[in-house]
């Protein structure tokens, strides 16, 4: 069973330095988070926010080859949990046709906020995230607040970048 959720804030984990996408069903009841890298995070953020890019972000390059094929994304599904890491599948519609494509969940969120897809979670994958803990430092930046994401993304140093960035 696959439950709809939103997202309703980014936060930043105090003791890891890294990003997490909240993500909440309409009820309050069920929440997700899901720790992302950086880039993904700003990704999302400009999205939340409305700033438009000066030049198309890979995210902005997807939907416009989507809409030139004339291909829309009907809905994002997080699919599984393994080893600590999210697993997520996007649902593509191509004319008569239906294509799944994995994709990270942080890349399939952005998107799915950039066309207005939505966003699903799969209710084992809910179960097994209760094991991971977000900090409780974490203070997140409220989706429904500007002013919060506005002064998170004008927070990210140019070293943050170099933190992820690190193989």
């Amino acid at each position: 069973m696959f439950v709809e959720m939103k997202v309703r804030g980014l936060a930043l984990d105090a003791v890891s330095n890294m990003p997490i996408i909240i993500l909440r069903d309409d009820e309050d009841r069920r929440s997700l988070q899901i720790w992302v890298g950086i880039f993904e995070a700003n990704a999302i953020a400009l999205e939340l926010e409305k700033v438009p890019p000066p030049r198309p972000m890979t995210h902005d390059l997807i939907k416009n080859i989507l809409e030139a094929v004339d291909a829309r994304v009907g809905k994002v599904v997080v699919t599984d949990l393994k080893d600590n890491t999210f697993f997520a599948v996007l649902h593509l519609q191509l004319g008569d046709a239906e294509y799944t494509v994995d994709s990270r969940p942080s890349d399939a969120i952005a998107l799915a906020l950039r066309v207005g897809a939505p966003i699903y979670v799969d209710e084992d994958v809910i179960r097994k995230a209760k094991s991971l803990e977000v900090s409780k430092e974490a203070e997140p930046a409220k989706a429904d607040d500007p002013e919060q994401l506005r002064e998170w993304l004008q927070n990210i140093k140019p070293e943050d970048f170099e933190k992820f960035n690190k193989a």
